[in-house]
């Protein structure tokens, strides 16, 4: 398959273009760069031997997309490109709600006019709110507490609208929850531009002596150590599921939601240990209030995975922490 990857530069979209092509599909990507770097391609091309095609645009760009479909016989699309920090949408919100919802619009309009009626979304755990108790099942309702996650929500039903209008689309929304790590070769891997959102890039600064110290954000939650329990899920896992769905969205339509995660919870300074036991340097770490917002616990119910996609993560959380030491390693 021709498979255009939007926000193919980025973390997730980087090591999903790695699994694209080694399985035998051509990938072409288009991004802005916003939060990436062009280099990344040198780093897929040596893993791969084979540097994809790569557009620098922007998925509001009505005329770029619509020059990428012509040049290319685009037969799905797997969608990344988004404004994804928490933090970040809660002060900028009209940025995020523009640039998540109208890129979308742009992007399913042009794809329509070429026929190309096949996506794979990248939504996220944050759609279950904070009403909900973990494990989180895809029957959940959903729910919101910051632009970003409402930006997801909102695509979820607009994708879910367009494909019960028009039965032959074809959209899986993939649920992820925190995708950690690297590609074992350490020629890719989380690396954002300024200082990380995300909490593991976050420890690897530190570690590296990028970043003073990790704030770690309350200790009495109802967890074991008291602090908030995550789902982490290594990027190549999370990669590979991405394939598995564009393999069923070939076969079905209509529209499908699936949790890619591990069904097991991991609390930060269980990371934070598994991270220096990985590196073999101590992470300097304090205490600070708990964020607006976060809940105590957040890991999947993955059976749907299972069963519809043949899917499950392979991966731990000490070889999440080794690959992406690695990683770092290679940053400095």
């Amino acid at each position: 398959m021709n498979v255009l990857v939007t926000g193919g530069t980025g973390f997730i979209g980087s090591h999903t273009v790695v699994q694209l092509i080694e399985a035998g599909h051509t990938a072409v990507i288009v991004d802005n760069l916003c939060n990436s770097s062009v280099k990344v391609l040198d780093g897929i091309e040596a893993i791969c031997g084979k540097k994809p095609l790569f557009y620098k645009a922007d998925t509001r760009d009505r005329a770029a997309l619509q020059k990428i479909f012509s040049e290319n016989k685009i037969d799905a699309v797997i969608h990344f490109a988004g404004l994804k920090a928490v933090g970040e949408s809660v002060k900028i919100p009209l940025e995020y709600y523009h640039n998540n919802l109208t890129g979308t619009f742009v992007l399913l309009e042009v794809m329509k006019d070429a026929g190309c009626k096949k996506m794979v979304f990248s939504s996220s755990a944050t759609v279950y709110g904070m009403e909900n108790e973990a494990p989180f099942r895809e029957d959940m309702p959903t729910g919101a507490t910051n632009p970003y996650g409402q930006t997801k929500r909102m695509l979820e039903q607009i994708l879910t609208d367009v494909a019960a209008a028009d039965p032959e689309w074809s959209v899986v929304l993939l649920r992820y929850f925190n995708p950690i790590g690297a590609h074992p070769s350490g020629l890719i891997g989380e690396n954002p531009n300024g200082i990380p959102n995300n909490l593991f890039p976050y420890i690897a600064q530190v570690a590296v002596g990028k970043l003073p110290c990790l704030s770690v954000y309350g200790n009495d939650y109802p967890t074991p150590d008291g602090t908030g329990v995550r789902d982490y899920i290594h990027v190549v896992d999370l990669a590979n599921g991405h394939l598995k769905a564009l393999e069923y969205a070939e076969k079905h339509t209509g529209t499908e939601a699936i949790n890619l995660g591990t069904s097991r919870g991991t609390s930060v300074l269980e990371l934070v240990h598994a991270f220096e036991k990985a590196s073999g340097v101590p992470i300097r770490y304090r205490i600070v209030d708990r964020r607006p917002g976060d809940i105590a616990a957040c890991f999947a119910d993955t059976e749907k995975a299972k069963k519809l996609l043949g899917w499950k993560a392979e991966f731990g959380i000490e070889e999440m922490c080794r690959d992406g030491w690695n990683y770092m390693l290679r940053q400095k």
